[in-house]
Formats: structure tokens, C-alpha cells, sequence
């Protein structure tokens, strides 16, 4: 059984596939059973191992496919760190296995924009275990240029200038820029243009980090203050890093797909369907890039695939959203049905059957793959 949340045309939010399992405590300290609800990532965070571990261990060829009543050895993991602990002062930070720059922002107070200027990290937030990152503190999540810049005011756009350039050089973030400025998801400026430029103190400001990038809602639908926050950073991270043109998406796409035995051009209808094959968008429910995954999601198809994928990184992203379709291929009893749970998850149609929304949004996927063949 799969369990993916309801995704929203631009907007899809997919979620953890639930594939069966919590322990018991009937078994000795070393096994694990495995009851409806749980993945083998929630089991291993709750043992204290890792998913390499229990899925070697117990040799699982497939870690999605494990099943309620199941028996797992709890194997120690290999290389296994905790999770950063928290800080909120100023300072740097050793990079672990298993780290990520959204884990190590939230775990010091500040946000991956700051941690990704600091380091001058590239678009994918690339990290690797052993590297020294320097942490700017919470108050200074949005980092003061080295030179006395202005604080606030008004800017006229050069050739060559960037949001993301305009923004460090006056202490203030993309997004408190795009929203001064009513800009569109791509964050378009051209030579010539006069921005509005907040200061430093207004882009720390709630509203100034929240309006203007992603809502709350979608579909009738309302998402907590908790999720939207954390789309509205994964929104700013995206334009302040840059991401492929659409063109570059869709050929993305299509070769991941091909290379992972999925048809490729149901996951080009899929991507279009999605975002238009537009890797800066986030939805309110924090469905991230092309393919739009929420970070659960992301989790399963980092579990699937047998490696971290990190969802602002373009071709991660696309890994994780071919990932989980060919999941959905494999399990679904016919294709509609598939389509159907990426959008409104798989649990949910097999529970209530399509709702009409989903109805349409298969019948639009199945006329654009006739389009990308």
C-alpha cells in the first residue's frame, strides 16, 4: 500500500508511500515487526540505525516493499551521525553523513539562504561529510555585505545585476525583494528597472519572508503556518541559487525517465501537468521543484533509490518524482490509477476512489503524453 498526499496541478504535494510498519514490543530488543503505517525510514530513525543498514541486513532488495506483520532485524548502522544539535549562536559546523544544509539551517536557527551565501554553496546545496560550514546565527539569517551598503530604499537595476545580488548587497533577502516588488516566480528584473529594496530589519520581518512567494492556500485547500514557512524558503532558496530553463527541465526528465525504465513521456506529461517543467516552484503545501515532492516524499524516494536526494537540486528532483512514478507504475493496477495517486495519493483513490479534480487531472496527463512521444 502506498500512501501519497494529494498533489495540486503546478502544485502537487506528494507524500510519504506508507508501505506498512511499526514495531512491537513481542519481539527481543534486536527485531523489529512491522505494523500498518510506519517505512523503513521512520523505523530506522527510531532504532537508532539507518536505512542502508535494516535494508542490507534483512535483504531487502526493494525498501519500500515491506509488509505489516514482517519480522526485521535491527542492524547497527554503519557511519550513522546524529542530527546536528541545536544552536542558535554563531560559528561553524563539521558536516556529518546524513546531513543536510535544510536540517543543519533549522538546527542552528537560521535558514538554508543564509548557510548557502555563507558557504557560497552552489545550486544544490552540495555538501559532503567532513566539510566545515560556517553557521551565520539567527540574527544574522540574512547576512550584512562586507562593505556598508544601503539598508533600504530604492535600487535601478544594471545590466548583469540578480535578485539574489541585490539582495546581499543591501542586507536583505530574495524574498523580502520579490515581494517589495510584486515580482513573478522567476524573479524577472531587467536593466532599467527601479526596485524597492527593504531593509535588512524588513526582511527579517514575518511578513516580508512569507507574502508574495507562496500562499496558504490551493484547491480550496489551507496549509499550516509551519509547512507555507518552510515553502516560502525552499521558494527563495530556489531564486536566489537559479535554477534550468524549462527546456533544460524537460530534457531532464525525459533521460531520467528513459534511464530508470519509466516512459518517458508519462513523466514529461506528469512534470508539465506538475510546474510546466518549471523548477522554481513550490506549492503551499511545500511541494518542491519540476516534479513537485514534498520532503517526506523525497525521504522514499532517497530510500528507493539507495541515496540522499536533495529536492532543490534539479536533477534530484527529477529522480525523486521518476521514482516515485515508476512505484506507482509497478503497484497500480492500470495506468489512470497511477496517474491518479501521484496527484491525489494512493491511498486516498484506493479509499474514495478519484475525486472529480483527479478525474481531470488524469484525463489532462493521458492527452500530454500523447504530446511527448
Amino acid at each position: 500500500m502506498t500512501r501519497v498526499a494529494t498533489g495540486t496541478g503546478a502544485t502537487l504535494a506528494l507524500a510519504t508511500v506508507a508501505i506498512a510498519v511499526t514495531g512491537t514490543a513481542g519481539h527481543a530488543a534486536d527485531t523489529y515487526t512491522v505494523r500498518e503505517g510506519d517505512t523503513l525510514s521512520a523505523i530506522a530513525k527510531r532504532t537508532g540505525t539507518n536505512v542502508r543498514a535494516l535494508a542490507a541486513g534483512n535483504a531487502l532488495a526493494d525498501p519500500s516493499r515491506i509488509r505489516v506483520g514482517q519480522v526485521l532485524r535491527l542492524v547497527p548502522a554503519t557511519g550513522a551521525a546524529p542530527a546536528p544539535a541545536a544552536a542558535a549562536a554563531s560559528g561553524s559546523y563539521t558536516v556529518r553523513t546524513g546531513d543536510t544544509v535544510s536540517a543543519i539551517a533549522r538546527a542552528h536557527g537560521t535558514t538554508v539562504p543564509a548557510v548557502v551565501a555563507a558557504n557560497g554553496l552552489d545550486a544544490r546545496g552540495f555538501i559532503r561529510a567532513g566539510q566545515t560550514l560556517r553557521i551565520p546565527g539567527a540574527a544574522s539569517a540574512a547576512p550584512a555585505p562586507a562593505a556598508a551598503a544601503p539598508t533600504g530604499g530604492t535600487y535601478t537595476v544594471r545590466t548583469g545585476d540578480t535578485v539574489s545580488g541585490i539582495a546581499r548587497a543591501h542586507g536583505t533577502t530574495v524574498a523580502a525583494v520579490v515581494a517589495a516588488n510584486g515580482l513573478d516566480a522567476r524573479a524577472f528584473i531587467r536593466a532599467g528597472q527601479r526596485l524597492v529594496v527593504p531593509g535588512a530589519g524588513a526582511a527579517t520581518a514575518p511578513a516580508a519572508a512569507s507574502t508574495g512567494l507562496v500562499g496558504n492556500t490551493f484547491a480550496g485547500r489551507t496549509y499550516s503556518d509551519k509547512v507555507v514557512a518552510s515553502a516560502n524558503e525552499n521558494k527563495a532558496s530556489l531564486l536566489a541559487a537559479g535554477v534550468p530553463s524549462r527546456d533544460q527541465m524537460q530534457a531532464k526528465v525525459a533521460a531520467t525517465a528513459r534511464s530508470m525504465g519509466v516512459d518517458a513521456s508519462l513523466a514529461q506529461a506528469i512534470a508539465f501537468q506538475e510546474s510546466g517543467f518549471n523548477h522554481s516552484a513550490v506549492s503551499p503545501a511545500n511541494a518542491i521543484g519540476a516534479m513537485q515532492v514534498i520532503p517526506s516524499s523525497g525521504q522514499w524516494a532517497s530510500d528507493m533509490v539507495g541515496r540522499q536526494l536533495n529536492l532543490l537540486h534539479p536533477d534530484d528532483n527529477v529522480v525523486a518524482g521518476v521514482a516515485i512514478l515508476r512505484s506507482l507504475v509497478r503497484t497500480s493496477p492500470d495506468l489512470p490509477t497511477a496517474i491518479a495517486s501521484y496527484y491525489q495519493g494512493a491511498s486516498s483513490v484506493q479509499r474514495n476512489g478519484m475525486y472529480a479534480d483527479t478525474r481531470r487531472y488524469v484525463a489532462n496527463v493521458q492527452t500530454l503524453m500523447t504530446r511527448f512521444r
